[in-house]
């Protein structure tokens, strides 16, 4: 029997506007008390710019023609995969202002669609996208600012959306119901084809904290190196997810 048709996920407008102006204002906040030393850092310009880039292309989006109607919008699930894909066409980092992100954000409505590289979106969708690489991007900041003993917090709702989205998309490319994968507090998919799991223990289980799963579905954290730090833990013999990682580059 085929896997039932999985109903995409719901986010709140109100929500996903008010993680983009927050991450980025906290990010923007952070980097205001970052010495000349450190931001002539590459491995600190690097994510820096990406940041710039992933709030930056919301007033780009904004300030461009609107998609046709007739254009078919592309379901947010296929995004990572979609984006992934169209990244090797590559592109310049932009440096917007934090004024106008939150402008662009705050102004636009939620019937406005937006073209990106993988297809037209509903704008919610899109800012959806927009907190996934904020989320990702500021991680990486973390990663480089970690030797100095600086961190930018990550506003919750931006990792909870970026957590629910990566499992979404997984289970959108391998739909099925054989493994439960668990990231809580914030996420838990069924994937994989195979005898689906109706009730009890699933047989195959793969759990991992919210971070590390943003990690692995960039490259950044390795199947094998996620389960010898005992930061992933996969259970059964379909609970191998590495083949369908990463999702994003």
């Amino acid at each position: 029997m085929p896997p039932a048709k999985k109903r995409a996920r719901r986010y709140d407008s109100a929500k996903l506007r008010r993680a983009v102006v927050t991450q980025y204002g906290t990010v923007r906040t952070a980097v205001a008390r970052l010495t000349p030393e450190q931001l002539a850092d590459r491995t600190v310009r690097e994510p820096l710019a990406r940041l710039h880039r992933a709030a930056g292309d919301i007033v780009v989006a904004t300030e461009a023609p609107e998609p046709a109607p007739g254009d078919d919008l592309i379901a947010l699930e296929r995004w990572p995969y979609a984006a992934a894909r169209a990244a090797a066409e590559g592109g310049d980092p932009l440096q917007d202002t934090y004024e106008a992100v939150a402008e662009a954000v705050t102004g636009t409505p939620d019937t406005r669609r937006v073209g990106t590289e993988a297809g037209p979106m509903r704008f919610p969708d899109y800012l959806v996208t927009r907190i996934v690489a904020l989320t990702v991007h500021t991680d990486e900041l973390n990663e480089a600012l970690e030797p100095a003993g600086i961190t930018v917090p990550l506003d919750r709702e931006a990792l909870a959306t970026t957590t629910r989205l990566l499992a979404d998309a997984l289970a959108t490319e391998a739909p099925g119901g054989s493994v439960e994968l668990r990231i809580p507090p914030y996420a838990v998919v069924q994937c994989v084809e195979g005898p689906r799991h109706t009730r009890g223990t699933p047989p195959n289980v793969v759990e991992t904290d919210p971070l590390s799963w943003l990690r692995l579905a960039t490259g950044r954290l390795t199947w094998p190196d996620a389960l010898h730090s005992a930061k992933l833990s996969a259970s059964g013999d379909r609970a191998d997810l590495s083949a369908l990682l990463p999702l994003l580059p």
